[in-house]
């Protein structure tokens, strides 16, 4: 009698999800739904609400969430059709070494998300509530283990989630958009607001882009779940861009409107107090497991260890002390810095698969991969440093510089076995 879990029981970190597992997409819209639902994107909205007047502001929002909704899609098509993550891809297309660097890259992005997501809450509430500050502390390990217990449970915590608080945060978004347009004097007075910021419309769809890029290369750890490519590709603009369109929305509105862009604060200015401290409990939770759930899957493809329970719980121990140590205070330019370098690792992948596998991955139990794929690597090393030194919209350029480079060295590298063979066959 073996005491190692089985795949189904640790939600596949290892291994394709097989057919008979795949989820509905009302499951996994809900999932990825509440996976966009964050709050530092409402901040992201606020920073370009108060740069641009209001029909530029929409278009600029439309734009990113679009691309960021693109870019996420692709990857769950690829996601549905292998039945793997963007861990396990990371394999075919870094090698079996080189793949932790992704694996570590996407970890500590999540872990950190979650390490500031928890000390969020907790310094918030007791900022609303009036608490004694001495709280604090004891609060962020309240809530550091106690975000992760549906992510413990797998995706069906997840799944039972979302849908309570997706439809909940929903209903409370529309009574405060309502609110925050008639306290601005309807459309026409949205329309004479003239705007106090200062940004470049690169600037501000690489800042709408990039928040949230890490999130959307890991989506595949849901979409997986899909029963067909055509399912997960509209789940995940269902998500990426309404859902995460949304927060930005809303945090746009705020800084037009009450010069705030998180919705909390939003509906304190609105007199919602107690409703707001629900949106942000709702808020923050279902980014929380979906984040600290992200971690475990890169986790256990790290470590090549199915218990993805174990790693869960030692990923919120990890998030949690990050928080008390007051990491969340430096951590958010870092992590909008590491938008930088986790778009590319989604590029080369579309590239490889795409272009490599030709839409057919080898059997990964099977499969003889090497240590490390250079060309993978290096297409990921051009695209990142495309990304850190381009004026443009940074995230694109390195998903595009990666993907680009990659086709091309697989090219040229045909075409040298090609030639090679034949300058062989004639000798």
């Amino acid at each position: 009698m073996t005491t190692e879990p089985t795949p189904k029981e640790q939600d596949y970190p290892l291994s394709p999800v097989p057919m008979d597992q795949r989820k509905s997409i009302w499951s996994m819209g809900l999932v990825l739904l509440g996976f966009t639902f964050f709050t530092a994107t409402m901040w992201a909205g606020g920073s370009v609400g108060v740069a641009f007047d209001f029909s530029t502001m929409l278009m600029v929002l439309a734009i990113g969430n679009l691309l960021l909704g693109t870019y996420a899609a692709v990857l769950g098509y690829i996601a549905a059709k292998t039945g793997l993550n963007t861990a396990l891809m990371s394999r075919f297309t870094f090698g079996e070494i080189g793949s932790k660097l992704s694996d570590f890259v996407l970890g500590f992005t999540q872990i950190g998300w979650y390490a500031w997501g928890t000390a969020t809450m907790a310094i918030l509430l007791v900022k609303l509530t009036g608490m004694p500050e001495s709280l604090t502390t004891p609060l962020m390990v309240v809530f550091g283990f106690g975000f992760c217990v549906t992510a413990f449970i797998g995706y069906r915590g997840l799944e039972w989630l979302s849908r309570i608080a997706v439809p909940a945060m929903i209903i409370l978004v529309a009574v405060s958009m309502t609110t925050a347009t008639s306290d601005a004097g309807g459309l026409s007075g949205l329309l004479a607001i003239t705007p106090t910021g200062d940004m470049t419309v690169a600037a501000a769809i690489t800042l709408v882009f990039g928040t949230f890029v890490s999130g959307g290369t890991q989506a595949t750890n849901w979409t997986r779940f899909a029963r067909s490519g055509k399912t997960a590709v509209i789940a995940t603009l269902l998500a990426f861009f309404l859902g995460n369109g949304l927060m930005t929305l809303i945090g746009a509105f705020g800084a037009l409107v009450y010069q705030q862009a998180d919705i909390v604060d939003i509906m304190v200015a609105q007199g919602l107090a107690t409703l707001g401290i629900l949106m942000l409990f709702l808020n923050v939770w279902t980014t929380q497991d979906n984040t600290v759930y992200n971690f475990a899957v890169a986790g256990c493809n790290l470590l090549r260890t199915r218990r993805r329970k174990m790693v869960t719980i030692a990923g919120a121990a990890i998030g949690t002390l990050l928080a008390v140590m007051g990491m969340y205070q430096w951590l958010i330019p870092f992590l909008v810095l590491l938008g930088t370098f986790i778009p590319p690792i989604g590029g080369v992948i579309m590239a490889s698969y795409f272009v490599g596998y030709r839409r057919q991955y080898p059997d990964l139990a099977t499969a003889t991969l090497p240590a490390f794929n250079v060309p993978g690597l290096a297409a990921y090393a051009i695209g990142s440093a495309a990304a850190y030194t381009s004026p443009w919209v940074a995230p694109i350029v390195g998903v595009v510089a990666a993907a680009g480079s990659f086709s091309v060295i697989l090219v040229v590298s045909q075409a040298v076995r090609e030639r090679r063979a034949m300058v062989m066959g004639t000798a």
